[in-house]
């Protein structure tokens, strides 16, 4: 992982003044990095390492500071705002329950939790027939590797033993930490679960034989599981549950279809349960439902977050009755589950997911997306080895044309020459530039602001004595 900090030396730039962008004053604006300081010094700084602008409203696709400078959102605050910033139904419903005065209520039973149930059950396919509500995604992660280790006891397994991916990310919690990352990232927590397994993931660019011909998915899933079984792991016996993060987040890779549904069958064989982590790809991200759909298998258990309510912090795990019901009366809360303003916002989410047909209009502005980027790859292969995504979730992998190496240098200054030019990106730190606007983006918002990225990117090659 990358380190790469931004600087906040303000950098007087070109002004821009288009429809959906303006940038009036260097960037950063003087006038706010008070702000920057304040919050370098009075908060840790594992918070920081975003693109220095503060800001002050933001609108479905657009943020603006309070200096007059606005630009076009592809973060959605890192994939929350899919039915847009302030969407006019989220907003109304926070404020009826605002004006109706009941901010917070534990687990007491409130009809706006009960609605908000019904419709989230209702909303998502049928094998979810019951919810926990949680705060935040680490949560949900967490109590999915509870319940899949309850079923475990109760079919017979000797051990709870959980297998997932590394690099995959789960939260930030400790036991979703233990889940994913890297050796290193783990390193703090002293020691390591020894119930929890993991399986390399099958990026792209590990698909290939020796003989250079491609391997399969599915022949790539059972090389990594006969490489845990070659290590003592008796999946009949020892293993209750996969936890699988829907797409790996950071470069948007996504699973060979075959691969997951190898593992899925694999499961089924062994009694082991499959929970996706759709945090970062729910809700209409990647132009389904949940973006574990695009492998066309049902899986036991999904953790949902972000998205859920494209403003308020909710997350919930979904599945089977059976499954939802192990742990007992009391034993499963959280202080902020079901909170009636993020239950009222989550409800009035999917309605405006459903009015504005925003799964079907990810889907269609995602062939609009991609049909570009693969436009600015060819205007840039030497810097750009992969174009990565589905609907509106896209990634460009970059590398250094000299080497073949990743290029992380190469990413962080394309945001921040992107961010002068009025485009905010997700800036990962890696290799690699994120885009998800809010699901509610004009066409021409985001053919604009794929321009700007494309600008951006030339600029900064340019810059380094590219030719």
């Amino acid at each position: 992982m990358s380190n790469h900090q931004f600087s906040h030396n303000a950098v007087v730039v070109p002004k821009v003044r288009t429809k959906f962008r303006q940038i009036n004053t260097p960037i950063p604006v003087p006038e706010s990095l008070p702000t920057l300081h304040d919050l370098a010094r009075y908060e840790s700084r594992s918070m920081h390492g975003q693109l220095p602008v503060v800001w002050d409203r933001a609108e479905d696709f657009q943020v603006w500071d309070r200096f007059g400078n606005c630009w076009i959102d592809f973060t959605s605050t890192i994939f929350v705002a899919n039915a847009g910033h302030a969407n006019p139904l989220v907003k109304k419903a926070i404020q009826q329950q605002l004006d109706n005065g009941l901010f917070h209520s534990y687990t007491f039973a409130t009809e706006i939790r009960a609605q908000y149930l019904k419709k989230l059950v209702e909303f998502t396919p049928a094998q979810f027939q019951k919810a926990f509500l949680l705060s935040a995604g680490t949560e949900a992660t967490e109590c999915a590797v509870k319940l899949m280790r309850l079923h475990g006891q109760v079919v017979g397994k000797r051990q709870g033993g959980i297998i997932s991916f590394e690099e995959s990310m789960h939260g930030r919690t400790m036991g979703a930490q233990m889940l994913g990352g890297t050796p290193a990232s783990r390193a703090w927590i002293g020691y390591a679960d020894p119930n929890i397994h993991r399986l390399p993931v099958p990026y792209p660019w590990t698909l290939q034989r020796e003989d250079g011909n491609r391997i399969s998915g599915r022949e790539r899933f059972h090389q990594d599981i006969d490489g845990l079984r070659s290590r003592g792991v008796n999946f009949k016996k020892d293993i209750c549950g996969f936890i699988i993060e829907s797409y790996i987040g950071w470069g948007a890779v996504f699973y060979p279809k075959d691969y997951m549904q190898a593992l899925d069958e694999f499961a089924k064989e062994n009694r082991i349960l499959v929970a996706f982590d759709d945090i970062q790809g729910g809700f209409g991200r990647t132009g389904r439902l949940f973006a574990y759909q695009h492998y066309e298998v049902e899986p036991d258990l999904i953790c949902c977050g972000k998205g859920i309510t494209s403003s308020l912090p909710l997350s919930a795990v979904l599945g089977r009755a059976s499954i939802m019901d192990l742990p007992d009366v009391g034993s499963m809360s959280s202080t902020h589950s079901a909170n009636p303003l993020s239950c009222a916002a989550g409800l009035a989410n999917i309605e405006a997911i459903e009015s504005l047909n925003l799964i079907s209009e990810s889907r269609r502005k995602g062939e609009i997306l991609f049909s570009k980027l693969d436009e600015v790859q060819m205007r840039f292969p030497e810097r750009i080895a992969y174009v990565l995504g589905k609907g509106l979730l896209g990634a460009l992998i970059v590398h250094d044309p000299a080497s073949g190496r990743p290029d992380s240098d190469l990413a962080t200054k394309v945001c921040e020459r992107a961010m002068q030019k009025g485009l905010l990106l997700v800036h990962t730190g890696r290799e690699s530039i994120k885009i998800g606007p809010p699901l509610t983006i004009p066409d021409a918002a985001l053919l604009e602001g794929i321009g700007v990225l494309a600008e951006s990117i030339e600029e900064v090659a340019v810059s380094r004595g590219a030719n």
